[in-house]
């Protein structure tokens, strides 16, 4: 503390120390406004840069996300990094100053191969990694065992040509990622990590920013369900996902149903007309929209990140998140071998949730 002329204390003068955030995903883009909350990160210190996607729900997404941070006071700079042959390379070096003069970078996806290349153009800086949902356990796990960078759906051990091409560029993101002498790595987020690496540090993220800005929310008596991309992702056999959802929602009496941004509109489609659920396209990610409300009073999921996070930005509503785990036999030839364990994984770690009974499986 500092003490005045009058006698009067004041806080001590708080260091400057600009940042740079690159986010590919409404999520990250959320994670990292409550990072910086936490982190008591002034406005004037970070700027944020969107690495747009070319999906329509996840631009949209993040078209809204973005508005938030700008009325929260923090610079955006939407870049159209996937506009195009040569758009990379001109991303690259639009903001290769931006890299040079920030003394801490922050990223979401580690496994993305635009933030890997990036990573490529930073030396000595300090990084710290926020949440892009289940993917932080395994990036963790992976950097911990000496892993190569995989996403956990990744089926097979070997590389294709891309990979072999893009090999050097992952070789020197991961040694970016591995704390040394001259620069720290910070993982910040509200999923379970175990085999931390030395020199990580690991902060919780409780959505406390979330909860302060938004909510309490109006809570109905039905049920909403989460819906997941495991369908899309090549994981989980779409007739057994559909049959999955038939039954939550006669049993519990659901109503609405989630969408994830990256389901396909032919399988909602199927899934309406089966259910009679109303599909909602969030415009802002579940944990918003779910504390913004109204919100039933039981949200029925799936393994994913929501199980760790929804009850986090819920808590003290009295709102119940139930899971039901993925069956062996819902998983598809093309699903890595890793996925059973994994998704049990994600549901097994979480906390303030309630385990759904297995359901019989379809004559």
């Amino acid at each position: 503390m500092l003490t005045g002329a009058g006698g009067e204390t004041t806080p001590h003068p708080r260091v400057i120390t600009p940042a740079i955030a690159f986010v590919e995903s409404p999520v990250q883009l959320l994670n990292v406004l409550e990072w910086a909350d936490a982190s008591a990160t002034g406005h004037t210190e970070l700027t944020l840069v969107v690495l747009s996607p070319t999906d329509p729900m996840s631009r949209g997404q993040l078209r809204r996300m973005a508005e938030l941070a700008r009325d929260a006071g923090f610079a955006v700079r939407w870049q159209e990094a996937r506009g195009g042959a040569g758009a990379p390379l001109k991303t690259v070096r639009q903001l290769a100053p931006l890299l040079r003069g920030a003394d801490r970078i922050v990223i979401g996806d580690p496994f993305s191969r635009y933030v890997q290349l990036l990573l490529t153009l930073v030396g000595g800086k300090e990084l710290t990694v926020v949440d892009d949902g289940t993917a932080t356990m395994e990036f963790v796990g992976q950097l911990a065992r000496g892993e190569r960078l995989v996403r956990w759906h990744r089926r097979g051990g070997g590389r294709s040509p891309r990979e072999m091409v893009l090999a050097p560029v992952t070789a020197v993101a991961r040694r970016r990622l591995t704390p040394s002498a001259v620069r720290t790595v910070e993982v910040f987020t509200s999923m379970p990590v175990e085999q931390v690496p030395e020199g990580i540090t690991v902060r919780a993220n409780r959505f406390a920013w979330t909860r302060a800005t938004f909510g309490p929310p109006r809570i109905s008596a039905g049920a909403d369900m989460v819906g997941t991309s495991l369908v899309e992702t090549g994981v989980v056999d779409a007739d057994q996902y559909t049959a999955a959802v038939i039954s939550l929602t006669h049993t519990h009496g659901a109503t609405r149903y989630f969408a994830h941004r990256r389901e396909n509109a032919d399988k909602l489609h199927r899934l309406h007309a089966a259910t009679g659920l109303e599909i909602v396209r969030p415009d802002l990610p579940l944990e918003l929209i779910a504390r913004r409300g109204p919100i039933g009073s039981t949200i029925l999921s799936f393994p994913s990140t929501v199980v760790h996070t929804l009850p986090l930005a819920l808590a003290g509503t009295g709102v119940r998140v139930a899971v039901l785990d993925i069956a062996p036999e819902w998983l598809r030839e093309t699903a890595s071998p890793r996925a059973q364990g994994f998704l049990s994984a994600v549901t097994g770690t979480a906390r303030d949730i309630h385990r759904l009974p297995r359901l019989p499986s379809p004559a």
